[in-house]
């Protein structure tokens, strides 16, 4: 088991010296550990390089079991010490984290009282190596190497406008008449296919001018505001809708295949914690993929 764990940890770190730091020990005993676990294992674990080492093949096999090993005990002794609940960390993408996280949350944490949960807003792909997450919520096909991913909202769009935008043009009755008010973030890939489902040509809409606003929340705000007509998945703008803030002139939905996704390591996968929030946000996003 020692000879694992060193093992372990040199392979996260890819360098001898920096896994030695980290464990406590010297370098020669790291060396000394590596080379006793080849020689029961009855291969070369390691590649040694000028400025480092690269796993092999067998190693890289043996680098996720090995890690996948060690979670799974660190969960049990977590759990045979009353600890495993902890607190579970959540990085998230600004519009799902705005439009369903926030509102919803408490009711996990209600039902699991024991775990803390503490989210982070964020566009950029998750580092799971750092330890710093547990979970992710990330938009995109499903495909991410060594995470496990469940859909959790499918990602529909359709245009969206205030009240007062579609008034101001006589109502907006057929989908060419989108094209008579300013369009946010026009070069933004759906709004072709959305046009294109509709029945309308290919629109150039290069000429107009060019309003980014980047995450949904921040071009639903801006629509609401009467500056143009935005391009939403409308499961995460239902309160908006109902209050009139925002409407929906078209049923038609826009879908390329992608959605919003839970992802977390395998190797975390029979982590108490995560099963439970994985359980709660599967149920409580049920009626968002209506």
């Amino acid at each position: 088991m020692a000879a694992i764990r060193v093992f372990e940890e040199a392979a996260r770190s890819k360098n001898f010296t920096m896994a030695a730091h980290r464990l406590g020990m010297t370098q020669a005993a790291v060396s000394y550990q590596i080379k006793i676990l080849e020689e029961r294992v009855g291969a070369q674990l390691f590649i040694r390089q000028a400025r480092g080492v690269a796993l092999s093949e067998i190693g890289e096999k043996f680098a996720r079991r090995s890690t996948e090993a060690l979670n799974l005990l660190a969960d049990a002794y977590a759990d045979a010490k009353g600890l495993s609940q902890g607190t579970l960390c959540v990085s998230v993408i600004p519009t799902f984290g705005t439009n369903f996280l926030a509102q919803h949350l408490g009711e996990f944490q209600l039902a699991n009282p024991s775990i803390a949960v503490r989210v982070e807003v964020s566009e950029g792909l998750t580092d799971f190596e750092t330890g710093e997450f547990d979970v992710a919520i990330r938009g995109g096909k499903g495909s991410w190497p060594d995470l496990h991913s469940h859909l959790l909202i499918p990602t529909q769009f359709t245009p969206m406008l205030s009240k007062e935008l579609a008034e101001s043009v006589g109502g907006i009755n057929e989908p060419g008449d989108l094209l008579k008010l300013p369009i946010l973030s026009h070069s933004d890939p759906w709004w072709q296919l959305w046009f294109k489902a509709s029945g309308l040509e290919s629109q150039d809409l290069g000429g107009r001018p060019n309003r980014q606003f980047g995450p949904q929340i921040l071009e639903a705000n801006a629509a609401i505001a009467g500056q143009g007509v935005a391009m939403l998945t409308p499961a995460f703008f239902k309160a908006e809708l109902a209050r009139g803030q925002l409407v929906q002139p078209f049923d038609l939905l826009g879908d390329d295949g992608t959605g919003y996704w839970l992802v977390f390591p395998e190797s975390h996968r029979h982590s108490p914690k995560i099963r439970k929030f994985r359980s709660w946000i599967e149920a409580a996003t049920l009626s968002y993929r209506a």
